[in-house]
């Protein structure tokens, strides 16, 4: 299969590769970046285990190709602490809020958290709900979840 030549910036670091043009946007970060906070759960976009941030959206990486991220900036869940390794704050309120179990489904809630909040605070939980609602978690029954997201967002 052909490759493609690949720059994109993924938390924060610029990166060039070559990728097949079939190569997800999950795989060439679990496999040729090392990156493997994204999941993969369904590989059809229905668990959003793989959620990654493009350019500060949401996207299931599953779905993606990797040659659909050049030029763009995408952000796992390895690329939100800061560079002292504090936490950021969403995935410390998960953690106040007693919100992770197994974690399989954790870093793709707190990135579709991440986006929500950017966008302003959303403190109805009902809101919430609507915006996590491609996020399935097999653990928790939502409510600690739903609760850290609201907290934090009414707190800012």
């Amino acid at each position: 299969m052909e490759s493609f030549p690949l720059s994109v910036t993924v938390n924060d670091q610029r990166v060039r590769a070559s990728v097949p043009a079939d190569r997800t946007l999950l795989r060439f970060l679990r496999d040729d970046l090392g990156l493997t906070g994204a999941k993969e759960g369904c590989a059809e976009g229905e668990c959003g285990a793989c959620t990654v941030l493009l350019d500060g959206a949401p996207v299931c990486s599953c779905l993606t190709l990797a040659v659909q991220a050049a030029g763009r900036a995408v952000t796992t869940i390895e690329g939100l602490a800061d560079e002292q390794g504090r936490l950021h704050p969403v995935q410390q309120a998960f953690i106040d809020a007693g919100a992770i179990q197994c974690g399989f489904c954790t870093p793709g809630m707190i990135l579709t958290a991440t986006a929500l909040l950017a966008d302003g605070p959303a403190a109805d939980p009902a809101e919430v709900r609507a915006a996590l609602a491609g996020n399935l978690c097999r653990c928790t029954g939502y409510a600690k979840i739903v609760d850290a997201v609201a907290r934090k967002a009414a707190a800012r």
